[in-house]
């Protein structure tokens, strides 16, 4: 029987109010790290109409202008005058701050769990426990190059060609929108059949130039042929009108865009937001980590679709549990995935940490248009380095099943 349907992803630009409420959380993490690597951060922003409040648990020896960093990344978004109404120079910037509670710092600055290994480490940060409780998932597939979900793969690459080409055209504004619907024909992607576009603008410019601008210089440069046809619908703006934007038209937060940040409704989210966290907040490096085994397992040609949840407790080194779904794509048992899983990788906090290198300043750049399938970054989560070691320990595993059957 034929499996035929409509998938639909989106993404947007670096000046939607959310999005940029990410960033900001990410630049302030940066800045922290930058001078102190072992800085705990959970910073979290809104932004309104004049106004963006910073808030959250940090701790830290170093002092960080905050003010300074959130008017300068508002500014280098592109809210820089009055052409938009929101201005980074203008607005309020209010700090609501505290401390992080001890009780969190305990668990993780050495944790409790009843483990005899950990007094035989040599490197006391892989001692550190979860920040946090928490289940996350980290999705792969075969789909595109970089292992991810089609429909959001093109819809980030859209929204970061729509920010490249508005920079170069100032009647278009910094909030927008892109959203990308696939037909799959047995589960696989086909065509595209609708792409959505919607772009801030200036007052006094017709729908009939954007439209054009956008259909030549963003979806006809990004977009391959092959993926369109005479069916495909295009929509640009599609109320017509798309003036007030950013912060003034709709208020933004941290951590609102999840879908987004990850596999666009795809694969399953545990529900933590990564922006404005530190790298003992297992929210963002559990994620991260599941989204280095998927991509392993799949570029090893275990399975053409791969999701992993990993669980962790408050203040335990090793994750509470380990799960895989592949969707029957699997050329061997989930059961031995799992067991290759735990072999192959190591999935306590403090490793990932080392592993990835998470204590540099690395995150505003992620910030906007996904964390994972990044082709114009080069993070350690998306190395496919298990590949080898992967495939050998499979081929193992079948050599033993065959000897049983002789």
């Amino acid at each position: 029987m034929s499996d035929n349907y409509l998938f639909t992803s989106e993404s947007v630009t670096e000046g939607h109010p959310d999005k940029m409420c990410d960033m900001l959380s990410d630049a302030i993490l940066d800045a922290y790290l930058e001078k102190d690597p072992y800085a705990r951060v959970a910073c979290e922003v809104t932004a309104t109409t004049g106004v963006i409040t910073v808030m959250g648990e940090i701790t830290s020896n170093v002092v960080v202008d905050i003010p300074q960093i959130v008017r300068s990344t508002v500014k280098n978004i592109g809210y820089d005058g009055e052409n938009f109404e929101f201005n980074g120079e203008t607005c309020a910037v209010i700090l609501a701050i505290d401390r992080q509670s001890q009780d969190i710092s305990v668990g993780v600055d050495k944790s409790r769990q009843d483990n005899p290994n950990l007094n035989n480490m040599k490197d006391e940060k892989n001692m550190i426990g979860a920040g946090d409780q928490g289940m996350m998932f980290g999705y792969a597939c075969d789909e595109t190059i970089c292992l991810l979900p089609a429909p959001i793969y093109y819809a980030h690459k859209l929204a970061k060609k729509l920010t490249e080409v508005r920079k170069q055209n100032n009647y278009l504004g910094p909030d927008g929108k892109t959203m990308v619907t696939f037909e799959y024909h047995d589960g696989i992607p086909f065509r595209i059949d609708t792409i959505v576009i919607s772009v801030q603008h200036v007052e006094d410019i017709s729908k009939d130039i954007i439209d054009k601008c956008i259909e030549k210089d963003v979806i006809n440069q990004v977009i391959p042929e092959n993926l369109m046809d005479e069916n495909t619908k295009i929509l640009v703006n599609p109320t017509g009108r798309f003036v007030k934007g950013g912060p003034c038209a709709d208020t933004g937060l941290t951590g609102r865009k999840i879908i987004v940040d990850t596999y666009g409704g795809m694969g399953r989210h545990g529900g933590g937001a990564f922006s404005g966290k530190d790298s003992t907040k297992v929210d963002r490096t559990g994620a991260y980590a599941a989204r280095y085994v998927a991509k392993n397992i799949v570029a090893a040609g275990i399975a053409k679709r791969c999701e992993v949840q990993i669980a962790y407790a408050i203040g335990v080194v090793d994750p509470v549990s380990v799960n895989i779904n592949t969707f029957g794509t699997a050329k061997i048992q989930e059961s031995d995935i799992v067991a290759l899983i735990k072999t192959v990788f190591d999935l306590r906090p403090g490793a990932i940490i080392n592993h990835f290198q998470m204590r540099k300043p690395i995150y505003k750049r992620l910030a906007a248009y996904g964390h994972f399938g990044r082709e114009d970054l080069e993070v350690a989560w998306e190395k496919i380095d298990k590949v080898d070691e992967l495939k050998k320990h499979v081929q193992n595993l079948e050599n033993k099943l065959d000897s049983r059957d002789v």
